[in-house]
């Protein structure tokens, strides 16, 4: 199985994602380490990326996934996948990868954003990001509100883990 957690930037996939896969000894990916250099240097710049700017990136954590899948390892990775077409790029198998998404208060993540310490992400990017964002109809959907054990809980209580 696959847990894959998307949100907008701030919204706590890389806390979250970590906790989980040490609970559970699973594997964890940031999909931030997927990004080519052009695409990292372009956010850095506080620049939005095009959807083509994604494409190698979305390419790169599908094959992840494909790997894990094949391999039959149980894995925790991390995703933005703001659109609907990102999420079906990525999501190999839904019976096997199950979709959590992060959601939260735009002003409670720009703190949160401003709080961050050598990110790429900017915080002036966050508005693009929410614009972006196609909420999933097929996901786990969390309150970042929440704190971050609680959310790991509901989560292995959703997925039975």
């Amino acid at each position: 199985m696959i847990i894959l957690l998307m949100g907008v930037a701030g919204s706590g996939k890389t806390t979250i994602g970590r906790l989980l896969a040490a609970e559970l000894g699973w594997s964890f990916r940031d999909a931030d380490d997927f990004h080519p250099p052009a695409n990292i240097a372009k956010m850095a710049a506080g620049h939005p990326l095009t959807d083509t700017d994604r494409s190698p990136w979305l390419a790169a954590i599908r094959t992840h996934i494909d790997v894990c899948l094949a391999r039959g390892e149980n894995a925790v990775l991390t995703c933005s996948a703001l659109k609907d077409s990102y999420r079906r790029t990525v999501m190999a198998d839904p019976a096997r990868v199950k979709l959590v998404h992060l959601n939260g208060d735009f002003a409670l993540i720009l703190q949160r954003l401003g709080r961050r310490q050598d990110h790429f992400m900017k915080e002036t990017m966050l508005q693009s990001q929410f614009e972006a964002l196609e909420p999933p109809r097929d996901a786990l959907i969390l309150d970042v509100a929440q704190p971050p054990e609680k959310l790991v809980a509901d989560i292995r209580t959703a997925f039975g883990l």
